[in-house]
């Protein structure tokens, strides 16, 4: 059997083509896939496709939105050749099974297929039109835009042909080629492109300069079109093509051209019946659909770099985070940060100044994305080199604040909880406009810990309190950012303070670890697994006595 191909419908219209050359074949949004989806509502891992009984299965794996083969839900289905796999949302991925170059073949039957008439001449170039389509990711950009040169030189019996692209405010020669389909060189253009590029800006649609004297678009008199030994002149613009989300083909202001199609000839001059007018319009068309995929393509090969970039940050930031956090002694602490894109702009961290002294630091950079994980980073280095050198927390604080604000001048900021916590109990805090702490202690309701001061970063004058408690043992502290009490179900309801309170309370006998594990659940719980739209960071310190 041939080797069977996924054609994938891109969201914004692009195609590619994919051999299914290893089964199990593995769909969905994580990076470890055969084909990656990179849409998020796409599961991690959404579909499979796997051979069996002779045949290709496409499989669900419990997917939040479902499969669907040919506008069907399915769990199991087994593939056909043109087969339509989709994922349950609009304007997305789709998939085409394929067996091997079936579709191809058919195509090439329809162009070999004998016709006598114009409207079958028209058809047999649509259909070139579709294979240069289909073989757009196996061939380069060039190759395809070469095959719709030498086509339009097909169509009009022109001699020569070039297809001409705009840079900035000037035209460059990308493909030359004769009739009989050599390459020219671009000095072989001698009309000069200033005069192509004026003619294109008065004149959007076909543009025929047969035996039309180049003086009147003030060219001199030796570069004249009898000068020039040429019998015709013919151009015909590409207009940049943009592709919807919901693959449909927008043609965008005729100002905004691209390049264009041009051929001439000095024997003959060329044939712009009505119908071939019509083929060389298609061409057109296509070869700025080509050159628009192209663009789409060089930027998902961006993107696509880019995301490796911010895989590998994400792993150096996730080794940021404490390692190990102490489960057994006077201090124990649970905690985890989930961050909502690659990387994040919440951290944490718990470091043991003496066997006495713990310090705790919870950390929310203001914005999302790469910048912001920069700066978490770099507090997470200044918080830890004053817990190193014992500094007081409001010297800290202040000298922190400081050195942020200078170097941000007050664009970014963040929320910070700087504490520390002694073997005798006593905990003392600095809060610097964070969410406000829970203390929870068995059968009582959970105290909230002041807030002291001003986001850090925000002023350079700013000053921070510190508050300090005597802690039982027992006691518990929840730091959390934001993203915990902000994260919204399905209905649009939060999991505010309200219902954090609740879910601290019901959880307030359990250990650190418990009482850790338990909110994260509640939280999924009351998300539905819905996609963050922020990180959520989740501390919880415990006093053993």
């Amino acid at each position: 059997m041939p080797a069977p191909v996924l054609v994938v419908v891109h969201p914004s219209g692009t195609r590619s083509r994919v051999t299914i050359e290893n089964v199990p074949f593995s769909i969905g949004r994580s990076a470890d896939n055969s084909l990656v989806l990179r849409d998020n509502r796409a599961s991690r891992n959404h579909a499979r496709i796997v051979f069996e009984d002779g045949g290709y299965f496409v499989e669900d794996l419990q997917s939040r939105h479902g499969l669907f083969v040919n506008g069907e839900p399915a769990t199991r289905h087994r593939l056909a050749n043109s087969d339509k796999i989709d994922f349950g949302f609009q304007d997305s991925y789709r998939l085409i099974f394929t067996i091997g170059d079936l579709e191809l073949s058919r195509i090439m039957d329809q162009i070999s297929a004998p016709a006598s008439s114009a409207p079958g001449n028209l058809a047999k170039l649509r259909a070139l039109v579709e294979v240069a389509r289909a073989l757009q990711s196996s061939l380069s950009t060039h190759d395809v835009l070469t095959a719709v040169v030498d086509a339009a030189l097909a169509v009009t019996s022109a001699e020569r042909g070039f297809l001409l692209l705009r840079r900035d405010a000037e035209l460059d020669v990308a493909v030359a080629r004769d009739q009989n389909g050599l390459p020219l060189t671009s000095t072989e253009l001698r009309v000069p492109t200033s005069v192509i590029n004026r003619a294109l800006k008065t004149r959007r649609e076909l543009l025929s300069m047969s035996f039309d004297p180049l003086e009147q678009q003030g060219v001199r008199p030796e570069m004249s079109v009898a000068a020039l030994e040429l019998r015709s002149v013919v151009c015909v613009p590409l207009i940049r093509i943009r592709t919807g989300g919901s693959l449909d083909t927008v043609v965008s202001s005729v100002n905004d051209t691209i390049g264009l199609l041009y051929m001439d000839s000095r024997q003959s001059p060329a044939d712009l019946s009505v119908g071939n007018r019509e083929i060389l319009q298609t061409l057109a068309l296509e070869a700025s659909t080509i050159l628009e995929n192209a663009r789409l393509m060089e930027e998902e090969r961006t993107k696509q770099r880019l995301e490796q970039e911010l895989d590998i940050a994400r792993v150096i930031q996730s080794g940021l985070l404490p390692r190990e956090l102490p489960s057994t002694g006077w201090f124990r602490a649970a905690g985890s940060s989930i961050a909502s894109h690659a990387v994040g702009g919440d951290y944490f961290d718990v470091r043991a100044v003496r066997d006495d002294l713990y310090t705790i630091v919870i950390a929310d950079v203001s914005g999302k994305g790469v910048s912001s994980a920069l700066l978490a980073s770099l507090l997470q280095g200044a918080f830890l080199l004053a817990a190193e050198g014992a500094i007081e927390i409001e010297q800290a604080m202040a000298r922190i604040n400081h050195y942020m604000n200078e170097r941000t001048r007050g664009e970014k900021y963040a929320t910070v909880v700087y504490c520390t916590m002694e073997r005798s109990g006593l905990l003392r805090w600095s809060n610097a406009g964070h969410p406000t702490p829970f203390v929870v202690r068995a059968n009582s309701e959970p105290i909230l810990l002041d807030t002291t001061g001003m986001p850090i970063g925000l002023l350079g004058i700013a000053q921070f309190g510190v508050e300090s408690m005597q802690l039982q043992p027992g006691d518990k502290v929840v730091l959390y950012s934001d993203g915990l009490s902000e994260a919204e179900s399905a209905a649009g309801e939060f999991f505010d303070k309200k219902v954090l309170r609740n879910a601290i309370a019901a959880l307030a006998g359990g250990s650190c670890t418990d009482l850790h594990n338990g909110l994260m659940s509640a939280v999924r719980e009351f998300t539905e697994g819905s996609e963050l739209t922020d990180d959520i960071t989740l501390l919880v310190l415990e006093y053993a006595g």
